[in-house]
């Protein structure tokens, strides 16, 4: 079973310089599985943070899943990833010490079907970086329109 992508954050590339990319693996109940399975879930606005060696993803956004009855269930609370300890421990100097963030990528399922999580270790762009990036797109655009125009 080839990998499933269910959500992506777009903004992430456009507002950050993604200079890492780790894959974790998050802790679900059974109905949250199964909204994500169906779609219902948005990492727009998500980041993730080291907390007491435990990595920490917030705002990320699942409906509830209809078929159950979940009373005070909260579909933006706090969600354990899971890593390896080596991996945590470098995240963790890397984001202290840098000023870099952790910003979820894509969710998806994996071969065997479980929830995965890229995590993008980012370094926030600026304002003139972006247009920069927008000024090389539209003449990269621009050229080709003449290339193709010659043909």
């Amino acid at each position: 079973m080839p990998e499933k992508t269910l959500a992506i954050n777009r903004k992430a590339r456009h507002n950050y310089d993604i200079l890492e990319t780790y894959e974790a693996g998050i802790v679900l109940t059974g109905p949250e599985v199964k909204a994500i399975r169906q779609g219902k879930v948005s990492i727009a606005e998500a980041y993730a943070r080291v907390n007491k060696n435990e990595i920490w993803l917030y705002n990320m956004h699942i409906s509830p899943y209809d078929p159950v009855l979940q009373r005070g269930y909260d579909p933006r609370q706090p969600r354990k990833l899971l890593m390896h300890r080596r991996e945590i421990d470098r995240l963790m100097g890397l984001t202290q010490q840098r000023g870099l963030t952790l910003v979820p990528l894509r969710v998806y399922f994996n071969e065997r079907g479980y929830v995965k999580i890229e995590l993008g270790l980012a370094k926030g762009k600026k304002k003139f970086d972006r247009r920069k990036e927008i000024m090389e797109r539209e003449m990269k655009r621009e050229v080709e329109r003449a290339i193709r125009r010659r043909v």
